[in-house]
């Protein structure tokens, strides 16, 4: 059984040095989590759409950039980290820690091919929020023993966003989701058609993209889509 604060001081991780985990984090806050991508702001800025998001009930909130400089990125977070403490939503960076930092954020999300669970949370702190993307039961269980906070699974449909994205069939996810003990999040092609089809994995919230940011009418999408991940996650708590 999950528990919505997670973990206690004193595990070890895989090779024996003591964990400081973040015992703050609230898996809650995983039940419709958006995550930006500028390819569809059309003449608008990111704040006015990740405040929209906020406006409509996104739960949580992943800052996204692959291409901007250093200087932008950060100008970028800084914003979008006050939208999120105004509403207060969690707020994490996509890959990169040194703008974690510098903007304060909640937390970062790494990938497979980037800084390891363990040293994000060497540079961190005990504080902070750790997300980690797995497509396998070994990556997420090894997540878990580095120090991850929470898992992000996917992509469980195919998605326009990250195409060379690896698919994640559902039995796996759902495996992924009885092997820790940590919360998992879907992410990848989710939308208002299909999230009724996670019902029953045993994931904690959706990770949603162009399903949030694509929409010409952002709050109205993200309320459509918080009605239906509470629905479809419905007694997901209590297993």
């Amino acid at each position: 059984m999950k528990v919505n604060s997670i973990r206690v001081r004193g595990i070890q991780s895989f090779d024996g040095r003591d964990i400081v985990l973040n015992k703050k984090f609230d898996k809650k806050a995983l039940l419709l989590y958006a995550v930006t991508d500028r390819a569809w702001l059309n003449g608008r800025t990111l704040s006015r759409d990740v405040e929209e998001a906020l406006k409509g009930g996104a739960t949580m909130i992943q800052l996204r950039e692959k291409e901007l400089q250093y200087d932008d990125f950060l100008a970028e977070a800084l914003e979008v980290n006050a939208l999120c403490r105004k509403y207060g939503v969690p707020f994490v960076i996509n890959d990169s820690v040194e703008i974690a930092l510098a903007c304060d954020a909640d937390g970062a999300h790494v990938g497979q091919s980037d800084m390891e669970a363990f040293k994000v949370r060497e540079r961190l702190g005990p504080n902070k929020i750790i997300g980690v993307s797995a497509q396998t039961v070994e990556q997420a269980v090894l997540a878990e023993k580095s120090g991850a906070d929470y898992i992000g699974v996917g992509a469980v449909f195919i998605t326009s966003t990250k195409k060379d994205a690896d698919f994640v069939p559902y039995d796996e996810l759902k495996s992924i989701c009885a092997a820790v003990s940590i919360p998992v999040v879907a992410i990848g092609g989710i939308n208002a058609q299909n999230i009724e089809k996670l019902t029953g994995s045993g994931i904690d919230g959706i990770a949603v993209v162009s399903a949030i940011f694509a929409e010409k009418d952002i709050k109205t999408a993200t309320g459509t889509l918080r009605g239906l991940a509470e629905k479809a996650l419905e007694g997901e708590a209590e297993k």
